[in-house]
């Protein structure tokens, strides 16, 4: 049977007909306005890498202003306007856009479309056998509205009085009475939920009704897991934000006073509204949302690095099924806790009381995971290749984000810590070495999929070592500056404050080192990233011997994925199967007489 008409077949048995699988695409709809899911996916990936490379730009911009206030930005300092560095110094204005953009860009912009519309994009139809999302036209929507969002955020920092300021939070009053791109966020963000709306509906129904023959719920990989999880949580908890946005949007625009209190006095001048809003409003609908959104990092993040622990252990995963009832029920919990980022908004002690149980029965699930994934390790034969390296690494740097979390999450420890760099480290430990880790394992695992070619070992080990050893450096000292009481969000570091005096200031000078040193172990990663698409070693279809059902089609997959539809005969992990030939054994092959 011919490629096409085998596409087509595939298209009918599941509902979905490929009609224009025979028509030749031209250039803008194959790979600009493309509604083939692998093309989408990369787009995703390649966008969401850009804009997490300009994140951490603005960051190490950041370190230096923290490490050396006062003194002017090398090599760029001249690049920037006096209105935000003057000589090249910079400003506290200035210092408060790069913080809100930072956090904004490598959360909303960068973590979640490489995640979620990266490699779900990419992976997740493929694990399951779909020759195609379920909506073509509404994935290639939600890139292009992801996109649109992202380049609304940067404008800002062009406009006069520069981009948004008031942190990734976004708190009023100050948020709607501050002069900045502020309202360029707002828009922003209003584009960017709906990308992700779209984009969860798209891979909810997928998951449910294009699961190859064969494929039923407890033979689904766990990343597919992971992904629908995922999906039901941008589904649930954006909606609150986008109307916040729009909400706020009317509260800097059109003059009502939904976040905006009665008697509010700014710059000696009473602010002439009508009066009766609640900044405390935005922060429950900003926290309903982001809470949540802290899993929409992680659980993927849980997905890639489960695939690669079970292909280099040569094993099945631990306790799938207890992973599969953690994830649903972490995903559950996650909409129950936000207020534990609320202590001190003097909510009172019974709901104080209630988000705290909610926040230590969440860490439960979180804790089965890990440790499944550890008890997977347990007397395997462990192949140490880049993905692994990465995805061994997670573990325990999640680990340390999950542990100092507990402490933030009980009121009384909340009461000291709150607002303090300790937040920050634990926060990007769960991120950063956590997610970030996982991210750059799912790219070097996958790559071979979706190029045909593999990247090369050597510079994949040098960016894994040099970067583990530098994220700690940068986040580890971070509790100590919290512990001691250091403030976030201070553009000279806290140096104003006789309690910063000494070793947590001395800090800022270590973390800033081990962050330049970090962004320059990111040369290796980028290198070898656009070399191997043309000069990498190339690969058969399935060249980690790995069991799922993605290894089946041809690297990279054409249109439609598979060249005869796939039909699935057993579990995800079949690996080390007593009396095999082989030491895996792929959904894919049937069973042998």
């Amino acid at each position: 049977m011919d490629k096409v008409s085998t596409v087509e077949t595939h298209g009918h048995a599941h509902g979905h007909a490929h009609d224009h699988a025979h028509e030749e695409l031209g250039f803008w709809r194959k790979y600009v306005f493309s509604q083939d899911h692998k093309v989408i996916g990369i787009q995703y990936a390649v966008t969401a890498l850009l804009f997490l490379l300009f994140g951490f730009g603005l960051m190490m911009l950041m370190r230096w202003q923290l490490a050396y206030p006062g003194k002017p930005i090398p090599f760029i300092g001249s690049l920037f306007s006096a209105a935000n560095a003057p000589g090249g110094i910079m400003l506290p204005e200035f210092y408060n856009q790069l913080g809100a953009m930072h956090g904004t860009i490598m959360v909303f912009l960068g973590v979640v479309p490489l995640a979620v519309g990266g490699f779900g994009n990419f992976v997740m139809p493929l694990q399951i056998g779909a020759p195609d999302m379920a909506f073509p036209k509404l994935n290639m929507m939600s890139y292009w509205v992801y996109f649109v969002g992202g380049v609304v955020m940067l404008a800002s920092f062009f406009m006069p009085n520069g981009a948004a300021r008031s942190g990734w939070t976004s708190y009023p009053p100050l948020s709607i009475v501050e002069l900045g791109g502020q309202t360029y966020w707002l828009i922003g963000m209003v584009f960017l939920i709906t990308s992700s709306l779209l984009g969860s509906v798209n891979f909810i129904v997928t998951i449910v009704q294009l699961r190859a023959k064969g494929l039923s719920w407890m033979r689904l990989p766990f990343f597919v897991w992971a992904q629908l999880v995922t999906a039901f949580l941008l589904l649930l908890a954006f909606p609150p934000l986008e109307a916040a946005g729009v909400l706020q949007l009317m509260d800097r625009l059109a003059g009502t006073s939904f976040f905006m209190p009665s008697g509010l006095v700014v710059g000696g001048q009473q602010v002439n509204v009508a009066g009766g809003g609640n900044p405390l409003l935005w922060q429950h609908l900003f926290w309903f949302l982001a809470h949540p959104e802290v899993y929409v990092l992680i659980l993927p993040a849980m997905g890639i690095v489960s695939e690669i622990i079970a292909n280099n252990t040569r094993k099945p995963l631990w306790g799938y099924r207890a992973l599969v009832y953690s994830i649903v029920f972490l995903g559950f919990m996650s909409f129950i806790v936000w207020a534990h980022h609320m202590f001190m908004t003097g909510m009172g002690t019974v709901m104080n009381s209630f988000f705290q149980v909610t926040t230590m029965i969440i860490s439960i699930p979180s804790v089965v995971i890990l440790t499944a994934l550890l008890l997977s390790l347990w007397g395997a034969s462990i192949r140490f290749t880049t993905p692994m390296l990465f995805a061994l690494a997670f573990l325990p740097m999640f680990g340390i984000g999950g542990l100092t979390g507990l402490p933030l999450g009980l009121a009384p420890p909340d009461i000291h810590l709150h607002d303090t760099y300790y937040v920050i480290g634990h926060f990007h430990y769960v991120v950063a070495p956590g997610t970030i880790f996982a991210l750059f394992a799912g790219i070097y695992y996958w790559f071979p999929k979706a190029t045909g070619r593999r990247m090369n070992d050597l510079l994949g080990k040098i960016h894994f070592w040099g970067s583990f050893v530098c994220i700690n450096i940068v986040f580890m000292p971070m509790f100590i500056q919290g512990l001691a009481g250091m403030n976030r969000r201070m553009y000279d570091g806290g140096a104003q404050y006789a309690h910063n005096a000494g070793l947590p200031l001395q800090l800022h000078i270590w973390i800033g080192m081990a962050a330049w040193t970090l962004g320059l172990f990111q040369i290796p990663f980028i290198f070898n990233f656009f070399w191997s698409i043309w000069k990498g070693k190339p690969v058969s279809d399935n060249p980690w011997d790995a069991t799922t059902l993605e290894w089946s089609a041809p690297s990279p997959p054409g249109h439609g994925n598979f060249l005869t539809e796939p039909i699935v005969y057993r579990g995800p992990y079949e690996y080390s199967v007593p009396g095999a030939a082989k030491d895996f054994t792929p959904q894919f092959e049937p069973e042998r007489a």
